[in-house]
């Protein structure tokens, strides 16, 4: 059979090496099978399948340095995963049984107890025998902390195959960036990164949830998942009609042929392989000293590390061997970058480190404040009508009386004619017609403050290099927030005296729950603005997914969430805001209007301000494209995400609404959160038409009239720096 295209040249600096009791595992596992009714009679596979899948090969690749018993069981779990994929598969996705595939996969959280002692039902069928037998061999050397991260990761790849089930119902091909955040809980790297620690060490759970931890298992996640569909693109989209392959994903988004699109998630693949290795030599030790994690801790994270890079060579290797995916030529070499293998010569092997530098050196090599004229602003989809309340005006006026009081005016990052200009209020009005003039002058005073610190922390500390007094301004941010009744600090600027009388109003009919929420969001967002200071410091244009996981921080979207849910009544199930639906919802509705953000923003950011965290300059460096064609990838992925939006609370939202059992009361409550993010589309694309914050004109004005006096923020970081 013609492979549909020519496998690309891979990055994998690793040597894959092989677990020495591989002889042991095979043989387990294969008896092992066919003790949990997986072999002969189950209408899947015969012994052959599984000889030839040989996934006692990938886990010696994968794991090579575990002993013997800890292979055989990793084996074993691998042999369940690829049984229960290829069992869903006949089962429920070529049927398209749904109903049967829900009621499939609601027994199986039963056979993964917290505690390893209590019983579970009967098995009637080889997934759920197979799932009952692993995690009683599993879970007793493991911590409670890993058990629950574990029967999550482990929920989600079951769970999620219902999204791909959907997907091939409709015949709807997912946009990119929802293609990225499914394809981890689908694909199943998550979980096997809990295998990881099971096969080298526990991360310290003090940790586990940080963002360097995060980044270490998605970036893996994404090299293995981007990996797999280049390998596996003939059996899954030309054999299986899966349309759940980032290699398709990307030839519909873009309109290109196939080649094109599998060089395109090669590249990614890359990307994401280059941000593991940032992310562990730069950000881990960062977290470690922080944390003040003691030096087993800081092994157990190494080795970890070590695991996951492991399982990207080993799985690299597999790959190439088995007969499950289309993998000729990977031995002859690679088509973009040059050819590879044991014939190559010293100057091929120079060229390709040569090219692997440059793709890595061109995101350090951006030259600031660049003259780039007018942002460009493609066609913008906008469905939703817009809404503005009547209280307006009232809230204008509020917010500078507000932003005087506070103190944000006299520190020299903004003046009373900035604040008026940028028309945060407009901002708000938008976002929550309906709200009383008490709630409008309280969001408009949040937007303020969000919008003041995201302005405050590149001008303050940015132009000063100073990464230490921003750390220390973000710690003391925090305890502006104090949670059971603890002591307020004395603020010691403006930043810090707004948000203590936002916090003090926002939280007064609060419960403690609320309150540790809100303030968690609140974090989040300052955190962000470190990691935008950390790349701004060292000239790094980010990683493309990174970029728009973390943007969505540093635009304040989970600050939004709750603000948005505050009214929502305890007939809504916390389960349903972590679902996957509503997750996808609320993930493209912040979407669209960060993206917004970017394309309105760009010659204020890139002109002016000297700043790299733009999508549309994020998108210039990794195709090497020009602006007008940035902006079209950038204005496209907006309108995808908006389409999505709709798909989601048109077809998706009414499934959970039945897979919850939802009362009338709480699907109103949903119902009604679907408008309040149409309004925050609308209204956030409204503002940025509306205020004075991005156009050409104003930004010159601006430049050329009013200059910042730094002097009383420098003296605070100072008087801090001391302290």
């Amino acid at each position: 059979m013609t492979q549909p295209f020519e496998l690309p040249h891979f990055y994998m600096p690793y040597r894959a090496r092989l677990n020495p009791h591989l002889d042991e595992a095979r043989p387990h596992s294969t008896q092992w099978a066919r003790d949990m009714g997986m072999l002969e009679g189950s209408g899947i596979w015969e012994q052959s399948d599984l000889e030839a899948h040989d996934y006692g090969l990938l886990c010696a690749y994968t794991h090579p340095d575990c002993d013997g018993p800890a292979l055989s069981l990793i084996t074993d779990w691998y042999v369940w995963v690829f049984f229960f994929d290829d069992h869903f598969l006949e089962a429920f996705k070529r049927t398209q049984d749904r109903d049967g595939g829900k009621a499939h996969l609601d027994r199986l959280p039963l056979f993964m107890p917290p505690d390893p002692a209590t019983p579970v039902p009967e098995p009637e069928n080889p997934v759920e025998a197979g799932l009952a037998d692993l995690w009683a061999r599993t879970v007793p050397s493991m911590s409670p902390h890993w058990r629950r991260r574990f029967a999550v990761a482990t929920e989600h790849l079951l769970n999620e195959s219902l999204w791909e089930l959907s997907n091939i119902h409709e015949g709807r091909i997912a946009n990119p960036v929802e293609y990225i955040e499914m394809r981890r809980k689908v694909g199943g790297a998550p979980w096997s990164a809990g295998l990881v620690e099971y096969a080298t060490a526990e991360v310290p759970a003090a940790v586990a949830g940080s963002r360097p931890l995060r980044v270490l298992m998605e970036t893996f996640s994404d090299g293995v998942h981007l990996r797999n569909d280049l390998f596996s693109y003939q059996r899954e989209v030309e054999q299986e009609g899966e349309l759940s392959n980032g290699v398709l994903v990307l030839e519909n988004f873009f309109g290109c042929t196939t080649q094109e699109a599998a060089d395109t998630v090669n590249d990614i693949l890359t990307s994401r392989l280059h941000q593991f290795e940032h992310t562990a030599l730069t950000e881990v030790p960062v977290l470690a000293l922080d944390k003040g994690l003691t030096p087993d801790e800081v092994a157990a994270i190494g080795a970890y590390a070590q695991g996951l890079q492991d399982w990207q060579s080993g799985g690299h290797e597999w790959h190439m061997r088995s007969s499950r995916y289309m993998n000729r030529g990977t031995r002859a070499g690679g088509r973009r970058h040059g050819p590879s293998g044991l014939g190559v010569s010293a100057a091929d092997v120079r060229g390709l480190l040569a090219d692997a530098g440059a793709e890595r050196m061109r995101a350090y090599t951006h030259i600031p404040f660049q003259q780039v004229g007018p942002s460009l602003i493609p066609d913008l989809h906008m469905p939703y009508e817009l809404e503005l309340s009547p209280h307006l005006d009232g809230a204008r006026q509020g917010l500078t009386s507000w932003a005087h009081r506070m103190g944000i005016l006299q520190e020299g990052v903004w003046d009373e004619d900035k604040l008026l200009a940028y028309d945060l209020p407009l901002c708000a009005a938008g976002l929550d017609p309906d709200a009383t003039p008490e709630a409008l002058d309280l969001s408009s005073q949040w937007l303020a403050w969000g919008t003041y610190g995201d302005d405050y922390y590149p001008l303050v500390f940015g132009h000063r290099r100073d990464l230490a007094a921003a750390r220390l301004c973000t710690e003391r941010l925090s305890s502006c927030m104090p949670l059971d009744g603890a002591e307020l600090p004395v603020p010691a600027n403006g930043m810090e005296r707004a948000l203590i009388d936002l916090w003090a109003r926002t939280t007064a009919r609060m419960t403690p729950g609320q309150r540790r929420t809100l303030r968690a969001a609140v974090d989040t967002m300052t955190e962000s603005w470190l990691w935008e200071l950390s790349n701004q410091l060292q000239n790094r244009i980010p990683d493309p997914v990174d970029y728009l996981e973390m943007r969505r921080a540093t635009f304040g979207a989970d600050l939004t969430k709750n603000l948005c849910r505050m009214g929502h009544g305890p007939e809504v199930p916390p389960e349903v805001y972590g679902s996957g639906t509503v997750r996808a919802l609320e993930n493209a509705a912040i979407d669209y209007a960060m993206l917004v953000n970017d394309i309105f923003s760009y010659q204020k950011e890139i002109q002016y301000e000297g700043e790299m965290h733009n999508a549309l300059l994020v998108v210039q460096n990794f195709f090497g494209c020009d602006y007008p064609t940035a902006a079209r990838i950038v204005g496209d992925l907006t309108n995808q995400r908006m389409r999505q939006f709709q798909h989601v609370a048109t077809r998706e939202l009414p499934v959970v609404y039945e897979d919850f059992g939802l009362s009338r009361e709480a699907r109103a409550i949903m119902d009604g959160y679907v408008v309040e993010l149409q309004n925050y589309m609308s209204g956030i694309l409204n503002w940025h038409r509306g205020c004075h914050r991005y156009g050409a004109a104003d930004l010159a004005r601006r430049a050329h009239g009013f200059v910042p006096d730094l002097a009383p923020a420098v003296a605070w970081r100072a008087e801090a720096v001391s302290r």
